[in-house]
């Protein structure tokens, strides 16, 4: 199969890429290789388009919505135009839930409202895996860089997981919105406290988050696909803690 994958230097789109590539011909499209989605050529002949390029900062977006506009939503315009009669599988959010909540939550519900009617919207939740992008909760979980937790829960997939579902995904002619986690949530006090991590403040959430966003992953579920990684187990053996 011809793949046009967009992001594909990104977090969720290199480990994407690097699978890929072992069975099928991947195109890569990435700002990061001096590709703007906004501007730059698209005339491919690609057998699937799997867009995962896109700005995922709730807080950035806060300071920067119209740049999150530009690039969530007109770029992906752009590229959806751009192939018409061609199956689209694009990275939504769990976010897009509560659009109301930020420019990026309602950059992602926008995007999933432009989207064309052949498309797949994966709605993600808090995607995971050590050595991560810098500033993510997971990423300083591990480099015992936590000053601070709130009482939000998350439901934390691995990248891989999110990379087996994409798989799965692209056998089955499904449109529209999908849920993509593990359905389980868990406190990031639970986490920081399996961690070992003692000097922490606890400060209340700010509005502009979402409390909890666990996903309903019954259709995925239903595909067969099922996630391998645990979170709470995943700390548990990095730090050879006993399972209760």
């Amino acid at each position: 199969m011809k793949i046009l994958l967009t992001g594909h230097m990104g977090f969720i789109g290199s480990a994407l890429y690097n699978e890929l590539i072992k069975e099928h011909t991947v195109i890569g499209i990435d700002i990061k290789d001096g590709k703007d989605l906004l501007t730059c050529d698209l005339n491919y002949t690609v057998d699937l388009v799997i867009h995962l390029a896109g700005l995922a900062q709730v807080r950035e977006s806060l300071a920067q919505p119209t740049k999150y506009w530009d690039v969530n939503v007109i770029a992906s315009k752009r590229l959806f135009d751009a192939f018409p009669n061609t199956r689209i599988i694009y990275a939504s959010s769990s976010s897009a839930y509560e659009p109301e909540k930020n420019p990026y939550a309602f950059s992602k519900f926008a995007m999933d409202k432009i989207a064309p009617a052949h498309s797949l919207g994966l709605r993600f939740t808090t995607v995971w895996c050590e050595g991560g992008r810098d500033g993510m909760f997971m990423t300083k979980l591990f480099e015992n860089d936590i000053s601070y937790i709130t009482e939000h829960t998350r439901d934390f997939i691995h990248v891989s997981d999110i990379i087996s579902a994409i798989k799965l995904l692209m056998t089955k002619n499904i449109t529209g919105v999908i849920d993509v986690g593990c359905g389980i949530s868990n406190s990031l006090k639970t986490l920081v406290n399996l961690a070992g991590i003692k000097n922490y403040e606890f400060k209340q959430g700010n509005v502009y988050e979402r409390m909890d966003n666990c996903a309903n992953i019954k259709e995925l579920k239903d595909l067969g696909w099922e996630p391998k990684v645990n979170v709470i187990e995943y700390i548990k053996n990095k730090y050879h803690l006993t399972s209760d």
